[in-house]
């Protein structure tokens, strides 16, 4: 199911909030209503039978301060205020720790009663282990508001599991327009081989070219190769690999992990970047302190919409590379934050869960993303407050989407090409050797 959604693009989706906006609608108001009509969740028993208080667990890994991760921790003490018989205790695990920690508590049977999922490979065992409950009975909450489309990566076999808050794109390129204009460019280069140029021109400038964080070994796998690799192999490479169609050490691959190779034998990377995290070589970037950073689209809200000087930091996309199989107008993109329950759960503690989920994807959460400039997979009104960086990013990223790189490798080859990035970066290991040692593994895992 992971390609069935992660080759379909959201072009529909977008270009409905594109109409909405055009026809002139409005914000909704504050009123949370689901597509029916119907309130989620707020309204009282007309009984006035006190209830049995209900507790249940949930696991996130909202620990970043990125804006979104504080909308979704606000829903959750709302939806306590306005339900005070039911208690939501809250686990937070670093992004870089969670997906072992969730497949560890599946194996073991003991996760929470909800738990944050991510579609495609990181999904399937838990469907095919039997500990991950269907939410089809209460799917016509988002009739209408959410397409097909946007929930596809979280259905297996015809059930569906969950369904997302946002649709990230995990390579968008922020760059900073006045580092740029000091070496004659007015825009991002549309080539690699001006890329190259443009890296060598910062270099003798004085400026660090890239600013990397890669101190949890997921952005240069995820944010990085996820679009230098498209641009060489196309986006039906990795779905080949995993079908021994293809192979890691094909020559377009290693071409791809050659860009990070050249870019070391460059020093166009900050010198600390792996010991430095992504939130501080986010800081780095906006302190003026290097050119270029490549990171997720959620990162728009604290780059550009909540900075002063958000008009010098421009967006664009990985450039084409020469006789490369991929389209350079193609952005990396999935949806995320799926809740999925777990499959023990009955009797009070299920449907206080499913209430949960009815409250919590609302129609007030996706405008409140959007008006974060955060794009979202459903069906809302734009609301009146989205700015022109939102409406950048929707034009930057709806020409067609890519896969991300950790959606579909297989979770060993994941971590060896983690591993081996790092070890490209300090000059230690080779573009070919680490495509080796990904083949192996993936061979080792099949």
């Amino acid at each position: 199911m992971a390609k069935r959604w992660l080759k379909t693009t959201l072009i529909a989706s977008v270009a409905s909030v594109l109409a909405l906006t055009a026809a002139g609608c409005g914000s909704s108001g504050t009123t949370d209503k689901g597509a029916t009509g119907s309130t989620s969740g707020t309204t009282a028993p007309a009984n006035n039978a006190k209830k049995e208080p209900v507790t249940l667990s949930i696991m996130y890994n909202w620990s970043s301060p990125n804006v979104d991760n504080g909308i979704y921790k606000d829903r959750i003490k709302k939806f306590m205020a306005d339900n005070p018989d039911i208690k939501i205790e809250e686990e937070s695990v670093p992004s870089e720790q969670y997906r072992t920690k969730l497949r560890t508590l599946a194996a073991g049977k003991k996760l929470p009663d909800m738990f944050i999922l991510f579609p495609g490979v990181d999904m399937d065992p838990l469907v095919s282990g039997g500990v991950l409950m269907p939410i089809d009975d209460i799917m016509d909450t988002w009739k209408g508001m959410l397409p097909e489309d946007a929930i596809a990566g979280f259905k297996v076999n015809g059930k569906q599991y969950a369904i997302p808050t946002k649709q990230t794109f995990v390579d968008i390129v922020y760059y900073n327009k006045e580092l740029l204009a000091k070496v004659g460019y007015t825009e991002f280069p549309k080539t690699y081989a001006d890329l190259l140029e443009l890296i060598k021109k910062l270099k003798a400038a004085g400026i660090t070219p890239l600013a990397l964080g890669n101190k949890d070994r997921w952005p240069l796998q995820s944010s990085w190769m996820s679009a230098i690799a498209d641009r060489f192999t196309g986006s039906d490479f990795l779905y080949k690999v995993n079908k021994g169609e293809a192979k890691y050490t094909d020559p377009e691959f290693v071409k791809a992990l050659g860009v990070i190779e050249e870019f070391a034998k460059l020093d166009a990377f900050n010198p600390d970047m792996n010991t430095m995290d992504v939130v501080q070589v986010q800081d780095y970037f906006m302190q003026g302190k290097a050119a270029i950073h490549i990171t997720s689209s959620t990162i728009d809200a604290k780059f550009r919409h909540e900075n002063p000087k958000g008009d010098n930091i421009g967006i664009a996309l990985f450039p084409a590379v020469e006789g490369g199989k991929g389209d350079p107008k193609k952005s990396a993109s999935a949806v995320q934050y799926g809740i999925g329950l777990n499959s023990q759960l009955e009797g009070a503690k299920k449907e206080a869960a499913q209430k949960f989920l009815k409250y919590f994807y609302s129609k007030e959460l996706y405008q409140t993303l959007l008006s974060k400039g955060i794009v979202v997979p459903a069906r809302v009104e734009m609301p009146a407050d989205a700015n022109k960086y939102l409406r950048e990013m929707i034009e930057l990223t709806n020409k067609g989407t890519s896969p991300v790189f950790d959606a579909v490798a297989l979770i060993p080859v994941k971590d060896v090409i983690e591993n081996g990035l790092q070890a490209i970066t300090t000059k230690q290991k080779t573009a070919e050797q680490v495509a080796k040692e990904m083949q192996a593994a993936q061979e080792k895992a099949k």
